[in-house]
């Protein structure tokens, strides 16, 4: 299961307390109360893994450990350990309790999200010519806080999409040595799948249906994961009465979602392409064509048209550079 949208709340360490001491010894008699030491700081941390906000599901409260109190003899309190939270490259950080958002693209990447409380003072640092014997001291301050939500876009170079039942992910299995779950049913993908083509990554989005913008069948919820595609695959099957019309319908989820999506390099295979007779198959590349798009009709039993497809990833590739 993919957990791609949760909340948590993230609280960094509070501040050592300062101590208050003196050196009984004799002839060195004075303060000696040391500093607490700082409070641990939480940080966001990019990783490659996909299911890593599946940690956050049961666990909503996170916290960075205090700074240690000050001990006697000037020894400062050591720093409270910093809380590094693993999440997937491409997930939003937004903080709910600034109104502010991050993002993490990058393997590697950190991301301060609240700070750790200073420590506060001994009675050392209040020595003075005035006052020798201090027994003031600071109290260390708190952390901050704050409440996150963590949301999942994916990057992908490549993004396969279409009604549901179209050969996605047959198609991404037989690209790659992804083992996606293939079935003659609506709905088999209910969490995107990804697989590597050489240098690419390629996007299996379960899906769309009309209306899925406004939340009907799996909603709005994988049609953030196109946002961050770089190219589109539209994927029409052979076996629909009306390919050009499924084609309509997927770019007016896209466009009611981000109009921006339409601005996206596409490439348009009519899947299953082995079911038609050459007759069917010239009658629906002809449809396409009256609406001014090129249909490059595939199938995952036909080497050739395969090929076909790998020599677009590979062209793709050769953008990249």
């Amino acid at each position: 299961m993919l957990i791609d949208d949760v909340k948590i709340k993230v609280k960094a360490g509070r501040g050592g307390r300062g101590a208050v001491a003196f050196n009984n010894t004799k002839m060195g008699l004075g303060p000696t109360g040391a500093d607490g030491g700082k409070g641990g700081d939480v940080y966001l941390e990019g990783v490659s893994d996909l299911s890593a906000l599946i940690q956050f599901r049961y666990k909503k409260e996170l916290a960075a450990t205090n700074g240690e109190n000050g001990k006697t003899r000037l020894n400062d309190g050591s720093d409270g350990d910093d809380l590094i939270l693993k999440v997937p490259i491409g997930t939003v950080a937004h903080n709910l309790s600034k109104n502010e958002d991050y993002e993490i693209v990058s393997i590697g990447q950190r991301l301060l999200v609240v700070k750790g409380g200073r420590g506060g003072k001994g009675n050392y640092k209040f020595r003075s010519s005035v006052n020798t014997s201090p027994t003031e001291f600071q109290a260390g301050l708190p952390g901050e806080e704050c409440e996150l939500r963590l949301e999942l876009k994916l990057i992908a170079d490549v993004g396969f999409i279409g009604l549901p039942n179209v050969g996605k992910s047959s198609l991404l299995n037989e690209l790659t040595n992804a083992k996606s779950k293939v079935a003659n049913y609506s709905f088999t993908t209910l969490d995107p799948n990804l697989g590597v083509y050489y240098e690419l990554i390629l996007a299996d989005i379960p899906g769309l249906i009309e209306g899925a913008s406004e939340g009907k069948g799996l909603g709005v919820k994988f049609l953030r994961h196109i946002e961050r595609t770089k190219t589109l695959f539209y994927l029409i099957s052979a076996e629909s009465a009306e390919p050009a019309k499924d084609y309509q319908v997927v770019k007016n989820e896209l466009a009611a979602y981000n109009k921006e999506l339409l601005a996206k390099p596409e490439y348009v295979f009519l899947s299953k392409s082995d079911l038609l007779t050459e007759k069917e198959l010239k009658e629906k590349i002809k449809a396409f064509r009256e609406i001014n798009k090129e249909i490059i009709p595939i199938s995952i039993i036909d080497d050739e048209s395969i090929k076909q497809v790998e020599k677009i990833l590979r062209e793709i590739i050769k953008q990249k550079y």
